[in-house]
């Protein structure tokens, strides 16, 4: 009874392997379970970046992709036939993936509706529809029955449920994409711009600091700000702005680039 009751509280261990518009993948631990969210990076940087957290990308038990856009899907034919990772995917963002990237040949896929529940023993992984423009693209909410971790990137808005949501999670790794100022200043041409911003494209930092702001005091532990622009936004300028809006009274990580985070405790 003991054994069991030390496994059920355990925490959830958390990864961002690597965050932004160069490649995405985020691990993550619970109950003995072990996931990979996304494939946006190359087999040998997920391995090594793994290694640095002391785990192993052959112990992982499923790839589970979010959307076909090639920073988070182009890697999946590489993990399955590297490290043997079963693959879980839509149907259409499948589809919508081996048109965009070369996946090459894949032998181990799993299909889900998007809005379903996937179980992995004691796990469950909710997946939640995002008016983001991939194809049939998902968010994720991991739940071992104690903790509730959300993975809250390439929303497009915030659509109808997704303040809920986030007051049901104990962690979440949510995207922080762009500060509008750089963004209407920066380099990129107008329709990338309008794409960027409008309803179908990312939270900036302020919109994404709205959402955390009434989960202070509740449930939410932390938060691990991500996929943050290259051109358009920067750490300090994203960790200014949640500061301004909340204080200091959440906890914040901000997710790299180009490098893993620290083994993050839910």
């Amino acid at each position: 009874m003991q054994c069991v009751r030390r496994l059920q509280w355990a925490p959830m261990k958390v990864i961002s392997l690597q965050s932004g518009s160069n490649g995405n993948s985020i691990y993550v631990e619970a109950a003995g379970v072990r996931l990979l969210f996304d494939a946006g990076i190359s087999g040998r940087q997920a391995r090594e970046r793994l290694r640095q957290g002391e785990r192993e990308i052959s112990a992982v038990d499923a790839l589970l992709i979010s959307h076909d856009h090639s920073d988070h899907a182009r890697g999946m034919g590489v993990f399955q036939r590297s490290f043997g990772l079963p693959i879980w995917v839509t149907e259409a963002t499948l589809a919508a993936a081996q048109a965009r990237c070369r996946l090459g040949k894949l032998t181990q896929v799993k299909h889900f509706t998007a809005g379903s529940e996937i179980r992995f023993g004691p796990v469950r992984v909710e997946t939640i529809p995002t008016p983001h423009d991939g194809v049939d693209g998902v968010a994720f909410v991991v739940d071992d029955g104690v903790h509730r971790l959300g993975i809250l990137t390439d929303l497009g808005h915030k659509f109808a449920g997704l303040q809920q949501l986030m007051q049901s999670l104990d962690a979440v790794v949510i995207e922080s994409n762009f500060d509008p100022d750089m963004l209407e200043h920066g380099p990129y041409p107008d329709f990338l711009k309008q794409r960027i911003r409008g309803p179908a494209g990312h939270l900036s930092n302020h919109e994404a600091a709205e959402l955390l702001t009434p989960c202070i005091g509740g449930r939410l532990r932390w938060a691990c700000l991500a996929h943050l622009s290259a051109e358009n936004n920067s750490q300090e300028v994203a960790l200014q702005t949640h500061h301004l809006m909340n204080g200091q009274q959440l906890r914040l990580h901000v997710a790299s680039r180009y490098e893993p985070t620290p083994v993050l405790d839910v």
